[in-house]
């Protein structure tokens, strides 16, 4: 292990990690380190030693919405799963970047919080899932975030209110910016009957396992829809649909999914991906714009 590194008693580092079981399309790709920072101040000391050592950094979520293209990442993938506090003050609720989304809809909805049941199934991290402005059943998390605490590039904690994220469809400020991070999000929610709220989580539950092939490992919608437009639609009406390259497949269920179907490889994945845009292109002249993000 670097020893300076070491010294700098940052919090949990591991060396020569396989990061399969840390993303959701259980892809192999060997990090030289994995680093668990313990709080914002080891995070910035972190950030300040990687930068001054030319050594390559990554902060990975829950890994739901990213592929793994190369097979070796010879750098830092830092894991924000020490921020992991929720406050709760009336009506607004602080919470760190490491919390599970599903974990913290569930917690929510049982003490009579409304306002985030349609990311009941979402497997991400709040604060990954603000940067990608995550949505489902027409609903996007944008619309309850109030603020956000990141560090800027130049090391330095600042909250950024909404109009700040400049949120859009799968899109926000933070997405434009990967170099300033996430270490805490404020929602404001309001109070509804909680059993109005689980009937709503069980209904789009019910949706989600219906329309999504969630016996495969797969990092969710690939594409995002065209205005006015599923990408779904548009891949299955090219019979796409099955379509394998290596242990890659997109998925029968949803066109939308590429699946992987127990031995793909990260490149795989990702010619089956440019497969897609180059047939979506020749037949109708869009282009499809990846959701997931590219490690």
């Amino acid at each position: 292990m670097n020893e300076k590194l070491k010294q700098l008693q940052i919090g949990e580092i591991k060396e020569l990690v396989d990061l399969k079981k840390y993303n959701t399309y259980r892809i192999s790709c060997i990090a030289k380190y994995l680093i668990y920072p313990k709080d914002s101040k080891k995070l910035i000391q972190l950030l300040s030693f990687l930068k001054q050592e030319n050594i390559p950094y990554k902060v990975l979520g829950n890994g739901s919405n990213v592929l793994f293209t190369e097979e070796i990442f010879n750098g830092a993938i830092l894991k924000l799963d020490c921020f992991n506090q929720i406050e709760i003050q009336k009506n607004t609720i602080i919470v760190g970047a490491g919390v599970n989304l599903i974990s913290l809809v569930n917690k929510l909805s049982n003490m009579g919080y409304t306002g985030l049941e349609f990311a009941c199934g979402i497997p991400g991290l709040v604060g990954a899932s603000v940067l990608m402005n995550i949505g489902a059943h027409h609903q996007e998390i944008s619309s309850v975030v109030k603020s956000v605490k990141v560090i800027t590039p130049d090391l330095k904690i600042k909250e950024l209110s909404h109009e700040d994220l400049m949120f859009s469809y799968r899109n926000s400020f933070l997405k434009q910016h990967k170099e300033y991070i996430v270490i805490e999000v404020t929602l404001k929610l309001e109070k509804k009957d909680p059993k109005e709220i689980l009937k709503t989580i069980q209904e789009n539950n019910k949706i989600r396992n219906s329309k999504q092939p969630l016996d495969f490992p797969n990092a969710g919608s690939v594409f995002i829809n065209p205005s006015n437009d599923s990408a779904g639609r548009i891949i299955e009406s090219l019979g796409l649909k099955g379509k394998r390259i290596g242990g890659a497949m997109v998925s029968e269920k949803h066109a939308n999914f590429i699946i992987n179907t127990g031995n793909a490889t990260g490149k795989e994945i990702y010619e089956l991906i440019l497969f897609i845009k180059k047939e979506v292109k020749e037949k109708y002249n869009i282009d499809l714009v990846l959701e997931q993000e590219l490690m």
